[in-house]
């Protein structure tokens, strides 16, 4: 039996979550049907490529909104530090805390990495277009972060079109 990170795949249903907000509020993606899911997974708040992506992501929240979609940024951060990311950075996207990495697991986020020849577990930054009926539309792995925001953006344009 292959690994969740190898089942998931354009098409299949996307796992369920029910993770914390910044404001300690219950959100899963069940709450979220009818509507385009921006579920992106990032490994740190207030590192350079987790601040870049979720700036951006805020900046394009309005256009995101404007196509029926919501944006959820996951980490495995606490809600203590979503709330002081948020705040530093004046983001207006939810962050939703995944301390236990169910989430990161379930959707194959949650993988060994290894940097300066140390292997340890970590979060791969990925991103998963949900379609309205809970399906993943599109999937990024090991994402880099400039212009992602843009290739998901006009993603959800082709397939809203």
């Amino acid at each position: 039996m292959g690994s969740k990170k190898d089942e998931l795949a354009v098409g299949s249903k996307a796992p369920q979550l029910r993770l914390r907000d910044s404001n300690n509020n219950e959100i899963s993606l069940e709450d979220m049907k009818g509507k385009w899911v921006v579920l992106y997974f990032y490994p740190k708040d207030n590192t350079s490529g987790c601040t870049q992506e979720a700036i951006d992501f805020s900046r394009f929240k309005k256009k995101f909104e404007k196509l029926n979609a919501v944006i959820l940024g996951v980490s495995p951060d606490s809600i203590e530090s979503h709330c002081k990311f948020i705040e530093k950075h004046n983001l207006s996207i939810t962050l939703l805390s995944d301390t236990q990495h169910g989430a990161l697991e379930s959707y194959g986020a949650w993988q060994l990495k290894k940097m300066y020849g140390k292997e340890f577990m970590g979060v791969e930054r990925s991103t998963f277009l949900i379609d309205p009926e809970g399906r993943i539309r599109e999937i990024w792995r090991k994402v880099k972060v400039n212009g992602h925001v843009e290739e998901v953006q006009d993603t959800l344009l082709k397939l809203t079109a």
